[in-house]
């Protein structure tokens, strides 16, 4: 648990995305169909469809409220403030709007924000926060909603569910930055907007193990424990890449990371450290990986390598394999 200078706003503050709109280069704004828009999920989804312009710029229309207790005027805050921010990963975006107040008591708040398609690559994380100046210091945050939203430039679904992307590729025929890996029979890629899988045509075999569906035999036992092996590289792999540019507050504590880097590690920090909170659990990575912890980076790989099997049945898949080598061998022997 973090332990803040200065009084913070307990209670809960509510806020939801109502509406949204399209504008495409000289044409008047559109409303964004209901269908692409999911309370539930939390998601705008605004991707390339068939059923709306070549949009440039898309309108959000906010709503939020806050407690009764951020505004007393007897209370620790002054000039109490409401924000929300867009920020997207890939491209470094972060746009904020601050809220006004249209009730009497300030406490019900709208905004707009505005958003262009030109600085979105992928999906942006949308946030409300509470500022306000505490001690005389102006600009503190003093509270920030649970409640997260996603604006998705690439999907025409709102769905918070992101498939592993998975290509077999020819390795030798490929971008270069694939041709020197042409003996390796696959590689994961968490560059993109998406963890991928590049499975290597040229690996002798390889293609047509992997594209089987069903059966049984020595064909299906290898298959799946190829599969296994092999999200469990994924699963290292996307770790690895989701704590690597780990962001922290001012006094060092990390903070989770939005998209699937922050899934990954809500996923795999419990198998980790089954005994921590996952904050917690998290602050032992970041220790680890600047250094700042006695067990240091290499004992942490262990407990990596623990949890990415775990996730991917390893284990269950090997004790299966055996099982059936062991039945194969006999019905040989017979």
């Amino acid at each position: 648990m973090k332990v803040y200078p200065y009084r913070r706003l307990t209670g809960n503050v509510s806020w939801r995305v109502d509406s949204a709109q399209l504008k495409a280069e000289g044409e008047p704004w559109e409303d964004v169909e209901s269908k692409y828009l999911s309370t539930v999920e939390r998601v705008v989804a605004l991707g390339p469809d068939e059923d709306r312009p070549d949009w440039t710029q898309a309108r959000l229309r906010l709503s939020a409220g806050l407690p009764a207790k951020a505004l007393d005027p007897s209370g620790p805050w002054q000039d109490v403030k409401l924000v929300a921010v867009l920020a997207e990963r890939a491209t470094n975006t972060r746009t904020t709007v601050e809220f006004a107040a249209v009730s009497a008591d300030g406490r019900e708040r709208t905004a707009e924000l505005y958003v262009h398609r030109c600085d979105l690559l992928d999906r942006a994380s949308l946030t409300v926060h509470v500022v306000a100046t505490v001690d005389g210091v102006p600009g503190r945050v003093i509270a920030t909603s649970d409640v997260e939203w996603f604006v998705d430039v690439i999907e025409t679904v709102p769905s918070l569910a992101r498939e592993l992307e998975v290509r077999m590729v020819n390795f030798a025929a490929g971008a270069s930055r694939l041709q020197r890996y042409k003996d390796s029979p696959w590689l994961v890629d968490t560059t993109g907007r998406i963890p991928a899988v590049r499975v290597n045509t040229d690996f002798d075999g390889l293609g047509d193990l992997m594209g089987a569906d069903g059966g049984t035999g020595p064909e299906a036992t290898v298959r799946e424990l190829l599969l296994a092996q092999m999200c469990s590289e994924v699963w290292t792999a996307v770790f690895h890449s989701a704590v690597g540019d780990l962001e922290a507050e001012e006094d060092g504590t990390p903070v989770f990371p939005h998209g699937w880097q922050g899934e990954v590690l809500r996923e795999m920090l419990p198998d980790m450290y089954a005994d921590r909170e996952p904050e917690q659990a998290l602050r032992a990575v970041h220790a680890a990986r600047t250094g700042s912890s006695a067990t240091g980076w290499g004992e942490l790989q262990s407990r990596i390598h623990f949890a990415a099997s775990r996730r991917a049945g390893v284990p269950r898949t090997l004790s299966t394999t055996i099982r059936d080598l062991e039945r194969l061998a006999q019905g040989d022997d017979a």
